[in-house]
């Protein structure tokens, strides 16, 4: 009589449970079916929706510079100081669609040079170590190729994309919530009927509700793939255009491996910012915002051997 008055129990919960995720599921029905039926016609409300996703991401892009300066501790190098240093840049934007940017050096854990904001108020990050790790010509390659990126306002597009790609998956999300509200509240009814309320993601609901999650992570996903060929293919395209401005292919590919050499772990110490080894897998490929070293010193080395590069063979990598 005890195990009959237990199961009742179990499956008044289990109804309780299923009435909830209902309810819920029929009121974000209702707010999304009220939102697509409103005056606004659809093709307004994406436009609204896209238009935020991009002064979003512009405000992230801003604010992110300012930010990131703050993290870094960097100094402002003033024309006073760095003469030489802004005398080399001035020349380069002469010949480049960007102006002159603000040069400022920080103390980083590894060589390294970035550039943000934009073509025309743009901010040039040094790590001090370049100033003596690289010879003047290989020094000029680097804010050459910074600059290109500069130009392009790549950092501003992928900060754009990523905004844009976290509202069409948040978009995803909430278009499928109520089915997902749906299925989950069959398969905790389904755990609390069976009497096996902990293992109600192995009914087949809950399989079904891991299916969706699954696609909902596939989206991502290959959204952030795309982002990152684009990342990967726009790495080759700024070597292409600092090699255009000075000239001088070979002195880019040997910044690169200098680079490289010093920023590689010795005596078993691997610094915070790289993770050494996972280049090597097919998934790290994939998922790096730049192209692998070798592939890119390679293409340098070709051009500076070979007839002019055509810009339009980039491969992907």
């Amino acid at each position: 009589m005890r195990r009959l008055g237990l199961r009742l129990l179990m499956a008044a919960i289990g109804l309780l449970l299923l009435a909830l995720y209902l309810g819920l599921a029929a009121l974000g029905t209702v707010v999304i079916t009220t939102v697509v039926s409103s005056r606004t016609d659809l093709v307004t409300t994406v436009g609204l929706v896209v238009v935020f996703a991009v002064v979003f991401g512009v405000l992230s892009y801003r604010f992110g510079t300012t930010t990131l300066l703050a993290s870094l501790d960097a100094v402002e190098l003033d024309r006073e100081r760095g003469g030489g240093l802004y005398r080399r840049l001035d020349w380069l934007t002469a010949e480049m669609n960007v102006d002159t940017p603000t040069v400022f050096v920080a103390q980083m854990q590894l060589p390294n040079a970035m550039a943000l904001g934009t073509a025309r108020q743009g901010v040039l990050v040094v790590d001090r170590s370049l100033l003596w790790l690289l010879s003047p010509a290989e020094f000029e390659a680097i804010l050459a190729h910074e600059l290109s990126h500069l130009e392009s306002h790549d950092g501003l597009v992928q900060t754009l994309a990523y905004s844009v790609m976290r509202t069409l998956v948040g978009l995803v999300f909430v278009v499928s919530l109520p089915f997902v509200l749906v299925v989950t509240g069959f398969a905790q009814a389904f755990g609390w009927f069976t009497g096996r309320p902990a293992t109600w993601t192995d009914s087949p609901f809950g399989r079904l509700r891991e299916r969706i999650g699954q696609a909902l992570a596939l989206l991502l996903v290959a959204l952030t793939l795309l982002i990152r060929v684009h990342s990967r293919r726009r790495e080759f395209a700024a070597d292409d255009r600092a090699v255009d401005v000075t000239g001088d292919p070979l002195a880019l590919a040997r910044a690169l491996r200098r680079i490289e050499r010093v920023s590689q772990p010795t005596w078993g110490i691997r610094s915070p910012l790289t993770i050494y080894g996972s280049e090597e897998s097919s998934l790290g490929r994939l998922l790096s915002t730049h192209p692998p070293m070798d592939a890119r010193v390679e293409r340098l080395v070709e051009r500076a051997e070979g007839p002019p590069h055509d810009a339009t063979t980039i491969p992907i990598q």
